[in-house]
């Protein structure tokens, strides 16, 4: 079985977030990265169960430059026995999944999955595009996924229960809670990982279709206000002209 497994950072959840160039970059300077978790603890982690079961090789693939190199190594750490990254500055969902499709066409994987969603931008697009790109089948916030030769079973949860789906390969899918539980890296992972291949790929030519106005952090957060349980008209009264739905 050969699958490829898409993976992108993400800043740790304590970074402190801040912008530059006329709110239009994200600041990197000083954010330490991580694997994005739907990529690695659920679309990665299934992948390398797979193969251990049934033999095969997991390819991770990166749209990113050098500065990417880290977070790719951890994902090799963990067991994917190569990576790829394709050297470019992602420009939006598109031209990740443009670049992720052309290569998976040229190298025909059996399945291309991807975490639903990165925590960053969760945007939730990518996997669809990149089935779209390449005439696939895809599935999307699957929970489970048994393979059995050219037949793969998925489990998604819908509303009021779950929903089974079989789809054959080659196909997509996008990974959500429940696919698989975290690995963490032991040293021999970490060793081995210093010397498996990062083949770096040059991008194909991709048309800009979206830019960047501004980013802005939401806003900050109110303070929390106490009411006293027997005063149930101030309550009712702040519900309708200060409680904001989110």
């Amino acid at each position: 079985m050969k699958l490829l497994v898409c993976i992108s950072k993400a800043p740790d959840t304590t970074a402190k977030i801040a912008f530059t160039d006329g709110d239009t970059k994200f600041d990197e300077n000083g954010v330490q990265f991580i694997v994005n978790p739907y990529d690695e603890w659920y679309a990665l982690v299934r992948a390398l169960e797979l193969t251990e079961t049934s033999g095969g090789t997991v390819t991770t693939i990166t749209v990113g430059t050098a500065a990417d190199d880290p977070t790719i190594r951890k994902a090799l750490a963990i067991g994917a026995t190569d990576a790829v990254r394709i050297d470019a500055d992602p420009k939006d969902s598109f031209y990740v999944a443009k670049q992720i499709a052309e290569y998976a066409k040229a190298n025909e994987y059996d399945i291309v999955l991807t975490g639903k969603e990165t925590i960053n931008y969760n945007g939730a697009q990518v996997g669809a595009m990149v089935a779209e790109l390449l005439g696939q089948p895809f599935v999307s916030l699957a929970t489970k996924l048994e393979v059995a030769g050219n037949v793969a079973t998925l489990e998604r949860d819908v509303s009021g229960g779950i929903e089974v789906v079989e789809v054959g390969t080659p196909f997509v899918l996008s990974a959500a809670k429940g696919m698989a539980e975290q690995r963490i890296p032991n040293m021999r992972g970490i060793m081995a990982a210093r010397t498996k291949p990062l083949n770096v790929v040059q991008p194909v030519d991709c048309d800009d279709l979206t830019s960047v106005v501004a980013y802005s952090k939401p806003d900050e957060k109110a303070a929390c206000k106490y009411i006293d349980p027997e005063n149930m008209d101030e309550l009712v009264n702040l519900l309708h002209t200060e409680a904001k739905v989110i």
